[in-house]
């Protein structure tokens, strides 16, 4: 365990949530992750200042205004260039739009991974690849695709796979695990993060080798927010055991600290930030080698969506309960 790392990340959450008390708790870990991915303390005026340059941007009900908006605010602190990256992000996003995506806050984070990670003159092309494979996507699975997966087709448009191929991939790949996970929106977000990595024969057996060394661990990965997580673990070299105990040092250790009790956060939510934060130690590992630079830039681009599309289902979620508590 990266000590230094996640005790960044515990400080870094207590900062920010000083800060934003009227912020959702998810979004409070998921800033505090970005900054302890950069190795960097929180800035709170930075993210005030992002916060309050969205807002002079946007209207009143703007989907940039919702839960999202703090991860973007995040996100833009840790730039040179925030306002910059904020109007190529609105770009994208009216791309997106006229390309019948719908509006989310699902849709404003998979605009701002386009907006960063592509260059200006290949952000028509980009959008009109994730709205190929958003399609293809709705038409294996009508009930599961839906405005969550965004930021996945997102990151598939990004990684420059060929559209029918992957396809493919991910439908044999649903097939090959569906008797050994829930169908539904976890297995369907799994799929999407294992075509992004290498096309090995073994990949479905290196998950459920890893399932399997969390169960034993009496740690279940295989929950609707974790899927996507035990999916990026298994994109690592590293030994599944390894990486496991990695995880589980990770989590008890975090289980202990103010704010990350119980009764603060759930064991799955937890699972995700435990999970995330020993695959950037991993990442860490791979940028040593200059051979590997590239993939751990990929990774760690997709364990950051990953995270925020997770956190921002969390987030959603709880705002749905709220809303039917009070009816």
């Amino acid at each position: 365990m990266h000590i230094e790392q996640v005790e960044l990340f515990v400080s870094n959450t207590e900062t920010i949530k000083k800060a934003f008390k009227w912020q959702h708790t998810a979004m409070h870990r998921m800033a505090a992750l970005l900054y302890a991915a950069e190795n960097r303390t929180a800035d709170v005026e930075a993210i005030r200042q992002s916060n309050e340059l969205i807002k002079q941007e946007t209207k009143r009900f703007s989907a940039f205004r919702g839960h999202s908006a703090f991860v973007i605010a995040a996100m833009l602190s840790l730039t040179s260039d925030g306002p910059a990256r904020l109007q190529d992000t609105f770009h994208v996003y009216d791309l997106m739009k006229e390309m019948k995506f719908r509006t989310s806050e699902y849709l404003v984070i998979a605009a701002y991974q386009i907006a960063t990670q592509a260059e200006p003159g290949q952000f028509q092309p980009v959008v009109e690849r994730a709205k190929s494979f958003y399609d293809r996507m709705k038409a294996e699975h009508p009930f599961l695709t839906g405005r969550d997966d965004y930021i996945f087709t997102a990151m598939l448009a990004l990684s420059g796979l060929e559209l029918d191929s992957t396809v493919t991939r991910m439908k044999l790949l649903y097939q090959d695990l569906k008797p050994y996970f829930s169908a539904g929106n976890g297995l369907q977000s799994l799929t999407q993060i294992l075509v992004m990595g290498e096309d090995h024969p073994e990949v479905s057996a290196r998950v459920l080798a890893l399932s399997d060394a969390f169960r034993a661990r009496k740690l279940r990965m295989d929950k609707l927010y974790t899927l996507p997580s035990l999916g990026l673990l298994s994109l690592l070299s590293a030994d599944p055991e390894a990486l496991a105990d990695d995880v589980v040092n990770t989590y008890q250790w975090l289980r202990e600290q103010k704010g990350f009790g119980a009764w603060s956060i759930t064991k799955q939510e937890l699972l995700l930030f435990s999970s995330a934060l020993t695959m950037l130690e991993h990442v860490e590992h791979l940028r040593k080698d200059v051979l590997t630079t590239s993939m751990s830039t990929t990774i760690t681009h997709m364990i950051i969506a990953q995270q925020a599309a997770m956190t921002a289902a969390i987030a959603a979620s709880a705002a749905s309960t709220a809303s039917q508590s009070s009816n």
